[in-house]
């Protein structure tokens, strides 16, 4: 009775579109709505998985999350660790700087770093004097919407390795350096280990939500090109829809995706809960 609320909310903004985005995707339909919706079976699945579009784009997909790990894993490790060292209020600063780019919305930052990058006129190509076209070439397109996202979601990740830090207790290191153990071997044998939970967890969310964040970053700065170098599979998703009118395989995109992903997602978890259980 206390979770039926919940569980209705469940059903109809989650579990329900899921089951209308699988019926969709059997359909042939265009998203007018005086248009028939015309049943095909598989044929948006078989369809789908002969377009070269959509392999690379699963690929730029990997691509991208790979490229962002270290921005979510490795530096955020690095900064949390440095930062022990600051004190007082300096740290509150600190913490508040780190973490401010991730209160910016993608679109006004995608904004300000079109400025900043803009061939001859931009900060940044006046600080490098290269007068290059970062956006719109495609061989660094797809590097600076990787940049711009770890350096948003750099401050999250550091906020998450600062709280698993936090549940840390104090106990291991005092007794290991009564042991005559260095800083340096208290990090690696005991710190690293404990966080391993906290590591894990983020790189669940990396793989999970980053294709999603960005989408605004994409659709501002560069819609998918220059030759589709940063269109990923979620942007795919919404250009098979809201650009070719094809909603079947739209759908019949995402519902691989769902599963490819819920997959993933399973294994990540599974790996977790045995992090846990091995440092409980």
């Amino acid at each position: 009775m206390y979770l039926a609320p919940a569980i209705v909310l469940l059903v109809v903004w989650t579990y329900r579109p899921l089951a209308q985005a699988v019926q969709l995707s059997t359909y042939s339909w265009n998203l007018l709505p005086t248009a028939p919706m015309i049943p095909v079976g598989t044929a948006n699945y078989a369809r789908l998985l002969e377009l070269p579009s959509f392999w690379s784009s699963l690929g730029r997909t990997g691509v991208l999350i790979g490229a962002l790990l270290p921005f979510t894993v490795v530096l955020p490790v690095l900064i949390a660790l440095a930062s022990r060292r600051i004190l007082g209020r300096s740290r509150t600063i600190y913490q508040a700087l780190i973490f401010a780019p991730f209160l910016i919305a993608p679109v006004a930052t995608a904004a300000v770093w079109r400025w900043l990058l803009h061939p001859g006129s931009g900060f940044v190509d006046q600080l490098l004097g290269t007068g290059h076209n970062w956006v719109y070439d495609a061989s660094t397109a797809h590097l600076v919407i990787i940049v711009i996202t770890g350096w948003q979601l750099l401050g999250f990740a550091v906020l998450v390795v600062w709280a698993g830090l936090a549940g840390i207790s104090g106990d291991y290191g005092e007794a290991a350096q009564v042991d005559g153990a260095s800083p340096g071997q208290i990090r690696r044998w005991i710190t690293l280990p404990l966080l391993s939970p906290t590591l894990v967890f983020l790189v669940l969310t990396t793989v999970l939500l980053t294709p999603t964040l960005t989408f605004p970053l994409i659709d501002s700065m560069t819609q998918g090109g220059p030759s589709q170098s940063t269109t990923n599979i979620y942007y795919l998703l919404w250009d098979y829809a809201f650009r070719s009118f094809d909603a079947g395989l739209s759908a019949a995109a995402g519902v691989l995706l769902f599963v490819g992903f819920g997959v993933l997602a399973a294994v990540l978890v599974w790996i977790s809960e045995k992090v846990a259980f091995h440092d409980d």
